[in-house]
C-alpha cells in the first residue's frame, strides 16, 4: 500500500493537469513553447502515472477497471466485479 502522501501528490497532479489542458492545447496548436515552457511542469498529461484507486499501486495496473492485478484478484475472488469469473476448462 503506497503511503498517502505519494496518492495525494498523485491526485494533484491529475488536479493541475485537468486544470491546465485547454491552454496547454492552445499554446501548442500556436506554436508557442515560450509560454508552454512557463506552465507548471506537472500540469503536463506525460507526469502522470496510473495508480490502484484502491491502494495506490503504480505497478500491474489494470486500465478498463482503474485498479492494481492484485486488489482485481481479490475483488474477482469475491464476487465484487459483475461479469467476471475465474477461468476454467
Amino acid at each position: 500500500m503506497a503511503k498517502e502522501s505519494v496518492k495525494a501528490k498523485a491526485r494533484k497532479k491529475e488536479r493541475l493537469v485537468a486544470k491546465y489542458a485547454a491552454k496547454r492545447a492552445e499554446l501548442k496548436a500556436a506554436g508557442d513553447h515560450a509560454a508552454l515552457s512557463l506552465l507548471p511542469r506537472n500540469s503536463s498529461a506525460v507526469r502522470l502515472h496510473n495508480r490502484c484507486n484502491l491502494t495506490g499501486r503504480p505497478r500491474g495496473y489494470i486500465r478498463q477497471f482503474g485498479i492494481s492485478r492484485i486488489m482485481f484478484r481479490e475483488m474477482a475472488l469475491a464476487g465484487k466485479i459483475p461479469g467476471v469469473t475465474k477461468a476454467s476448462w
